[in-house]
């Protein structure tokens, strides 16, 4: 699997917002987790739209999870960034065996991504007294 940097952008974005207590404006996502002004509004515009974060306007608006961390996957990010993955290119004859294996590792791929919450994340940091990505949020 290949992740974009729109996606890994994504998953900093989410996890920002995760680890904060109040809502977070888009240009403070931006500074502290390096991602471009406009690209970070882009992607927090498409998150928004797909219903996993919510946002207000004004002095006191900003950015949060629109469901706990613990409620969010790392598949339910890359979904919305990433798209639907196409499927595989057929194999010739010789290879056929192989469609099998790439299914089934896109099948565990899947499910892996799909077990892992932003708030597993945050806890794996935590353990290893990390700050998100390295990076500080506040």
């Amino acid at each position: 699997m290949r992740i974009s940097a729109r996606t890994q952008y994504a998953l900093s974005a989410m996890l920002a917002l995760a680890v904060a207590d109040r809502p977070v404006h888009a240009e403070r996502i931006a500074v502290t987790q390096e991602i471009p002004r406009r690209f970070c509004d882009n992607i927090l515009l498409q998150l928004r739209r797909a219903g996993l974060i919510r946002s207000q306007r004004g002095p006191d608006g900003g950015y949060w999870l629109a469901r706990p961390a613990g409620h969010i996957a790392l598949a339910d990010v890359i979904r919305v960034t990433e798209g639907a993955e196409p499927p595989a290119r057929p194999f010739s004859p010789a290879a056929a065996p192989l469609a099998e294996i790439w299914d089934r590792l896109r099948s565990h791929e899947n499910a892996l991504l799909s077990e892992i919450t932003l708030a597993d994340v945050i806890a794996a940091g935590d353990s290893n007294d990390s700050a998100v990505a390295g990076r500080e949020v506040w």
